[in-house]
């Protein structure tokens, strides 16, 4: 009885997440064009974002996402959920630059789980998501997130496989 609880849950809270998880993808997949900082550069002198998040990749991830959750039956939360995401992948790459990292370099942890963060921070605002849903997230997306890296990679739709 716990194990199928357990995969019940498990399943519930990857369903409910698809729209984040379709959003953080696609900008990888039809992405590119100008970055969406323009180019500007923030008081340290580095720049804002990179040229790795670009106005098309938003566009595209966020307007994906959202209509694969008006696809679910839930619009709103599919828009938060991306577009959360998309603000969360953001957020990374602004730390990325301020910890010098470059572009394309690995930062484990915060790769993986920056979209996760910003997307539950958005959909919190209307919805409630359960501490399980929570923990099944952050524990699970960083082996998904690394196995469609890979994939990506062995399809050269990526530079590096992380």
């Amino acid at each position: 009885m716990f194990v199928l609880r357990f995969l019940s849950e498990v399943a519930g809270a990857l369903y409910f997440f698809i729209p984040a998880y379709i959003a953080n993808t696609l900008p990888g997949i039809f992405g590119g064009g100008p970055p969406l900082d323009g180019g500007r550069h923030f008081s340290d002198r580095k720049r804002l974002l990179g040229d790795g998040v670009t106005i098309r990749g938003f566009i595209v991830g966020v307007t994906g996402g959202t209509a694969v959750g008006a696809l679910m039956g839930r619009p709103i939360e599919g828009f938060l959920l991306s577009l959360g995401a998309l603000l969360g992948d953001g957020a990374g790459s602004f730390l990325k630059r301020r910890l010098g990292i470059k572009r394309g370099d690995p930062a484990p942890v915060l790769d993986q789980l920056n979209f996760v963060a910003g997307a539950l921070i958005l959909i919190s605002f209307v919805a409630s998501v359960s501490l399980d849903y929570i923990i099944i997230l952050l524990v699970i997306t960083p082996f998904g997130h690394l196995a469609v890296n890979m994939i990506g990679y062995s399809l050269k739709l990526k530079k590096v496989p992380w």
